[in-house]
């Protein structure tokens, strides 16, 4: 009797077992199928999207090209920290203004919003039919505007709930750009706003080459921005004319590459209501700069052969150099640059 309730023991040990191995062999099953049906497959690693003009993650989106006003009374300035690239252009005087490309975000405020250059034509040919957000622009320009590649969204023809003015601000420098209702009206009217694409700079690892550099000034007649290396933040903070360059939301602005485009800049049929001359930074042909990227300085060739052309960046030897991914700025600037070469403490001879 008790060697038969043995042999019962020892059976039923060995179905569970056999139980056990059928479900552990379910669970595994390359079918993907588990005991209750569940879906054992391991779960794919999502696909990173990165925009096509700042390298960072984001979707190629449509591009809104901005007038930012860069005096001082426009500091400090909202919404530039989320541009996927920003060109410092000489205006009037020989101060600047900025042309901020976004695409891969869509802030809800933008600004302050001023008008429009000749230069800002040439320039963003290569982006394609973009979205063009602007306050104005002299009676001589705007019909050159209106033929342009561009997607017209001026304020002058737009509504207060796309343009309104701020109320802690002053005039000219109080007009703001609602960027998530100009969006959505590009949606719903479906307009034929192009997305980002590549214009011709790529992103990846740096080269080997380049030189370590604590800091960097640009210049302009009347204007002076420099760049110092955040070895913290991984990127350059900007400074404009000794002073830290803030957005209104706290952030110091600063990009992760930072590119000194030496271009011809010469007066043009424009002027402003004032008399002064509207200078043109000459942006298709070719010409020399620098990169600067994770606090290196990389001297490099630009070229552009057409307006529709994007431009394309080489070292001496003609071979490409990348960008470090995230925010781009790029300084349009007939002057040299000068940079400032990192600090070395002075060693110590153990021998004395």
């Amino acid at each position: 009797m008790m060697f038969s309730k043995r042999i019962s023991l020892i059976l039923a040990s060995a179905i569970s077992l056999t139980l056990l191995a059928s479900c552990a062999t379910k669970v595994g099953d390359p079918s993907g199928s588990g005991p209750d049906g569940i879906d054992a497959t391991p779960t794919p690693t999502p696909t990173v999207i990165y925009n096509s003009i700042s390298g960072r993650e984001g979707s190629d989106g449509p591009v809104i090209a901005t007038k930012i006003d860069d005096t001082r009374q426009a500091h400090p300035q909202i919404g530039l920290d989320k541009a996927d690239a920003v060109y410092i252009e000489q205006v009037e005087g020989g101060l600047t203004r900025l042309l901020a490309l976004f695409s891969s975000e869509i802030p809800e405020k933008i600004g302050p919003i001023r008008s429009a250059r000749i230069s800002d034509i040439e320039l963003l040919a290569q982006f394609g039919h973009v979205a063009f957000a602007y306050s104005g622009a002299q009676s001589k320009l705007r019909p050159v505007i209106r033929a342009a590649n561009l997607q017209d969204l001026g304020a002058e023809h737009e509504s207060p709930q796309i343009y309104p003015r701020a109320s802690n601000r002053y005039a000219p420098v109080n007009l703001i750009l609602n960027g998530q209702v100009l969006l959505e009206k590009i949606k719903s009217q479906n307009l034929p706003v192009a997305n980002s694409k590549n214009i011709g700079w790529n992103f990846g690892e740096a080269p080997d080459t380049g030189f370590q550099i604590a800091s960097a000034q640009m210049f302009w007649p009347s204007n002076t921005y420099s760049v110092a290396w955040s070895t913290a933040e991984k990127r350059w903070l900007l400074y404009q004319n000794d002073t830290p360059d803030m957005a209104e939301d706290g952030v110091h602005l600063g990009p992760t590459t930072m590119v000194i485009q030496k271009v011809s800049i010469t007066p043009s049929i424009y002027g402003d209501k004032f008399g002064g001359n509207t200078p043109f930074s000459a942006t298709v042909g070719e010409g020399t700069g620098f990169i600067l990227r994770d606090g290196l300085a990389f001297a490099a060739n630009w070229r552009r052969p057409t307006q529709e052309s994007g431009t394309t960046w080489t070292l001496a030897n003609g071979s490409s150099i990348n960008f470090a991914r995230g925010q781009v700025w790029i300084a349009l600037t007939e002057t040299a640059a000068i940079f400032t070469l990192p600090t070395v403490a002075p060693t110590t001879d153990s021998a004395k």
